[in-house]
């Protein structure tokens, strides 16, 4: 029999630390009473996502109210992506979050846009994300080199768009003085890039991307190839994350096969988290991946046999756990 565990709200109002004993608690009193439990939040839990038109959202939203179904009190959150969600989740403002290999790379070694070593563990490699320099259709730009002296947004703030366009932009020979910047998320990245008011920008996210496709439909919109040797000089001193692929045929309108550069993205959490927490948020991950890709058609690419690969960052125990599991 499962047991729904209870725990007082005010305990839960500490942060994850107060979680983690709450639950012990908790989880100790059901073994007294003879009877198994898994471990379930009990106050308000965030999922740290990405803005409201891009995947991340989409798949913490859907996520979320899958949690809500086998009793969890969760949300989704708008946030500025990936370094920001690895941020709060390292603080503890946030249960779960996504994040690109890159970023979460930096975040576990204390460098790039992070001061000190987070202490953040995978719960799973979910999919992986393309790299989308986004131009109109009619733009004179080729290749990622001609964005010299062009209005690009580069992602917002905090964004692990901007760690990846940054590197791309180096590789391709411009540093940010050779054009003009704009730190735009994507929902305004998309607006301004339809109102004429930059002439391109990056994006890296799972396609298709919602907003793209909102701006596809009445802006006609090109794809910028990322070449091999681009992506070998951004893997030269950055953990070797990337990897080459084409976009599928026809995604926003598009007739043209484009090379691109694609990243692994993971779903994180705090090492804080306790371990039972961890192996019911992934058992549900997992149970729910066809349900949850009707409406994010990313979540179909959930694989079992390559969630576990979260290099650099360590599985946490809670996943680990739900994996051996599996197996059986």
């Amino acid at each position: 029999m499962r047991n729904s565990v209870r725990v007082s709200a005010k305990l839960l109002r500490v942060g994850l630390r107060g979680v983690a004993a709450a639950l012990t608690v908790a989880l100790g009193a059901s073994a007294l009473a003879g009877c198994s439990s898994a471990a379930r939040s009990a106050g308000p839990q965030v999922i740290a996502g990405g803005a409201s038109t891009g995947i991340y959202y989409a798949y913490g939203g859907a996520l979320a109210a899958q949690l809500g179904e086998v009793g969890f009190d969760i949300a989704v959150a708008e946030t500025g992506g990936s370094v920001d969600n690895l941020l709060r989740v390292g603080r503890g403002e946030a249960i779960l979050g996504f994040a690109q290999a890159d970023a979460a790379a930096d975040a576990i070694a204390g460098v790039g846009a992070f001061t000190e070593p987070l202490p953040i563990a995978g719960v799973a490699r979910v999919y992986d994300e393309y790299v989308q320099v986004v131009v109109p259709a009619e733009s004179q730009a080729q290749q990622v080199a001609d964005l010299a002296g062009l209005r690009v947004s580069i992602g917002e703030a905090n964004s692990g768009v901007t760690v990846i366009a940054d590197r791309v932009l180096r590789a391709a020979g411009i540093d940010r003085e050779d054009f003009v910047v704009a730190d735009l998320g994507i929902d305004d990245s998309v607006e301004a890039l339809a109102n004429g008011e930059i002439d391109a920008f990056f994006w890296v996210g799972g396609i298709p991307t919602p907003g793209i496709v909102s701006l596809a439909e009445h802006t006609p919109v090109r794809l910028l190839p990322i070449q091999p040797d681009t992506v070998e000089k951004v893997n030269s001193g950055h953990a070797g994350v990337y990897r080459m692929s084409d976009f599928p045929l026809g995604v926003y309108g598009t007739h043209d096969a484009v090379e691109t550069m694609t990243v692994p993205n993971y779903l994180v959490s705090s090492t804080d988290a306790p371990q039972p927490l961890v192996r019911e948020i992934t058992t549900t991950l997992f149970g729910t991946r066809t349900d949850t890709a009707r409406t994010v058609p990313a979540a179909a690419l959930l694989d079992r046999r390559q969630a576990i690969f979260t290099s650099p960052l360590p599985l946490h125990p809670g996943a680990a756990e739900y994996y051996v599991s599996s197996r059986k």
